[in-house]
């Protein structure tokens, strides 16, 4: 699953909207830029908190071994 759908999902979620998202960045994002992200799925690791920071959600990107570890 795509990064784009996880963050729709948590939209819905959160009863947002992408503008209302867009709102919430720092700094201010345009809706057609967001929406662009979004339908290129192109996120960068500081794109993806900052997205959490603005929902007031915790977000985790990390790798997890067979063993169990967590890079």
């Amino acid at each position: 699953m795509g990064m784009s759908i996880k963050i729709k999902m948590l939209l819905v979620a959160k009863e947002m909207t992408v503008e209302d998202l867009a709102k919430k960045l720092n700094p201010i994002t345009s809706r057609q830029n967001m929406a662009a992200k979004l339908k290129k799925d192109n996120f960068t690791d500081k794109d993806l908190r900052e997205i959490a920071e603005a929902c007031g959600v915790k977000y985790e990107g990390f790798f997890i071994l067979e063993d169990g570890r967590r890079i």
